[in-house]
């Protein structure tokens, strides 16, 4: 049975290719581009006044340094609000449930963020490690406990991301499962657990909407402190 359930996240294979990359590569078929017209349609219009709002909500409180990075945390903001959406369309598969791929776009973003501090203002980013005023005879265990906090950074989003999404899929399929089951034997039972499961699938879409947004908000307080 837990070999079942958490086979979901097996990245499915035809014809010998990974699925994963066909999964990875599908929000950005369905995001369409600008076109060169006086007048967009309704989802271009969609699509740029999200982009503008969201722009404008997260690079507020940052420096004019960290005003470059609004292409690239925009997209992946898209990427990820699009993949974490698809993934819960029956008969798909959700790469952000894999903790690989989570650290993969963890580790470089929050790696780029500490190296940008060191370039621009190495004083403040070594600071970091020794707060002002500390006791003598703490400041080896406080650098010691700032170098792990500075380090463990990536690993918290990466498995944040992972554990809401998978949390969220198991529930899914364990209600769905008891509502197939308590169909034909108590189907008063059933259709408790079958608004159950409606309500658990509208809270999984907020889930997945405020997790991309988690992800990319607290990218950028890393990039805030840094510039």
């Amino acid at each position: 049975m837990t070999l079942n359930l958490f086979s979901q996240f097996a990245s499915p294979y035809l014809l010998g290719v990974p699925l994963i990359f066909v999964a990875s590569i599908s929000p950005w078929l369905l995001l369409p581009s600008p076109a060169n017209r006086w007048m967009p349609n309704r989802l271009i219009a969609i699509q740029t006044w999200f982009s503008k709002t969201f722009t404008k909500q997260i690079f507020s409180p940052i420096g004019p340094l960290g005003h470059k990075w609004a292409l690239i945390l925009t997209s992946l903001m898209a990427f990820l609000l699009t993949i974490n959406l698809l993934g819960l369309l029956p008969y798909t598969f959700t790469p952000t449930t894999q903790l690989s791929m989570n650290l993969g776009m963890a580790i470089p973003f929050w790696l780029a963020t500490v190296l940008i501090g060191f370039r621009n203002q190495p004083t403040a980013s070594l600071g970091h490690f020794l707060p002002e005023g500390t006791p003598t005879p703490l400041i080896p265990i406080l650098i010691i406990i700032e170098t792990i906090s500075l380090f463990i950074r990536p690993m918290a989003l990466g498995v944040r991301l992972t554990a809401n999404l998978t949390a969220g899929h198991l529930l899914i399929q364990l209600i769905s499962t008891a509502t197939l089951a308590l169909l034909f034997s108590s189907p008063l039972v059933s259709s408790l657990t079958f608004i159950t499961l409606l309500l658990l699938t509208i809270l999984e879409i907020a889930v997945a909407m405020i997790q991309a947004y988690v992800f990319i908000l607290l990218l950028s307080l890393y990039l805030q402190e840094n510039t």
